[in-house]
């Protein structure tokens, strides 16, 4: 008697094995339908608009009135205004996080910082679009550029990153930051020789999560960046109009006017799909090949 009440896990036998059975396939049944659902969805995306994609496509001009046009200025802004983005984010965000994370005092001032950054990462992307506008379109009137589209999409990702750094740098085992400066390290040797390779996996999946929603984000861009293009293929300067894909996706099932804008929304919606599902793959890449080296 005293056993079974002071382990309540051992009584009804049958019952818990019953309720772990069903648990468990309940479990299966979610996972595997979650699956199915977002493959299914990816294939009805790609299945319509990648058979269709040509070069012409790919690399053409966009066209505000005859059908046939191309996605190459916005898909160029993408690329561009997300790599901008990144540059400015990750240096900021990763400092941010490693600070939080290594230096900061435990007050209620840095508690409260951590409420602001938390706070900052759930807010609604147009909300940085208005203070992109605030900024860069009526306090430095410079009106709605790249440069102002990758600042602002920084400003977006760099809460996402800081928390993401500050997170995977305090799962590190301690005992490998203490062997660390047993061995003579100094602090600054162990933050980049043994916290962040060690945080890497953590720090490169909120890079993934951050560029899949920069290059897909739609709300900051038209508000800092605008809907139009500078007009041509190769134009890199940072003050020209920055319509990204995503942008451009919108538009067309919107306001465009061309007759063939079902068909662009299709395709263009699979190449931003498929993008970024190339970017997280790039990204895992290096990790998958240190981690065939670690088990080598």
């Amino acid at each position: 008697m005293r056993n079974a009440a002071a382990n309540p896990f051992r009584g009804n036998g049958g019952l818990n094995k019953l309720n772990n059975r069903l648990f468990t396939w309940l479990v299966w049944f979610v996972g595997i339908a979650s699956v199915l659902f977002i493959f299914g969805l990816l294939f009805l995306i790609l299945e319509d608009g990648l058979p269709k994609l040509t070069w012409d496509f790919l690399f053409g001009l966009p066209s505000e009135i005859d059908e046939g046009g191309g996605i190459g200025p916005t898909l160029l802004n993408s690329f561009y205004i997300l790599i901008l983005s990144l540059l400015i984010s990750i240096p900021l965000g990763m400092a941010a996080g490693i600070y939080l994370a290594e230096f900061a005092p435990d007050n209620k001032l840095i508690s409260f910082a951590r409420v602001c950054v938390e706070a900052l990462a759930s807010v609604p992307s147009i909300i940085f679009g208005l203070f992109g506008i605030a900024l860069f379109v009526e306090m430095f009137q410079i009106g709605l550029t790249i440069l102002g589209g990758a600042v602002s999409l920084a400003f977006l990702n760099l809460p996402v990153l800081t928390r993401v750094t500050e997170e995977s740098l305090r799962a590190v085992p301690k005992e490998l930051k203490h062997a660390s400066f047993a061995l003579g390290a100094t602090h600054l040797q162990t933050i980049m020789r043994v916290l962040i390779p060690a945080a890497l996996t953590g720090i490169v999946t909120g890079i993934c999560l951050v560029a899949g929603r920069a290059f897909g984000e739609s709300a900051v861009i038209i508000l800092t960046a605008g809907v139009t293009t500078s007009g041509e293929m190769w134009d890199f300067s940072l003050f020209s109009p920055g319509a990204t894909l995503a942008v451009h996706l919108w538009y067309v099932q919107s306001e465009a006017i061309v007759p063939d804008a079902q068909e662009i929304a299709q395709k263009a919606a699979a190449v931003l799909v498929f993008i970024v599902l190339l970017i997280n793959l790039l990204f895992r890449i290096p990790l998958w090949l240190k981690s065939r080296k670690m088990r080598g």
